[in-house]
């Protein structure tokens, strides 16, 4: 982490910009850029410009991102509040209900690929821890 761009507060460590937060979080949770990447489908040239702070972050990423790391995507997006994720169980009954708003539009046959998809998805994560 370039500690050029934190300020040292009353021995926290404050980072002043969404990719000096990322940088600090993944490295926290033990990912590489190379990790992270692969396990929310992006390249790693995204996580790496947006630690450096060149390219506007997409919701989608952040969302995949804070949902993977367990982060609070305020602190991830604008450095307010804890960096862990906060009431988890709710988080996690929110996505379910939007999940579960999602797939119930969708034909019998959609639905079945979205839930070969999610458990491909639950495989994909197991290996990695």
């Amino acid at each position: 982490m370039n500690f050029a761009h934190c300020i040292l507060i009353a021995g926290v460590i404050k980072m002043n910009t969404l990719g000096e937060r990322l940088n600090y979080a993944r490295k926290q949770k033990g990912y590489t850029q190379d990790s992270l990447a692969q396990t929310i489908g992006v390249s790693r040239g995204v996580i790496f410009n947006l630690e450096k702070n060149k390219t506007e972050p997409q919701a989608i990423v952040i969302n995949a991102v804070c949902q993977i790391l367990n982060i609070n995507k305020e602190w991830l997006t604008d450095g307010t509040g804890d960096m862990e994720s906060g009431n988890q169980a709710f988080q996690s009954a929110k996505l379910l209900e939007e999940l579960y708003d999602i797939a119930k539009e969708l034909s019998e046959d959609e639905q079945l690929f979205l839930l070969d998809t999610v458990k491909a998805l639950k495989l994909r994560l197991g290996k990695r821890q």
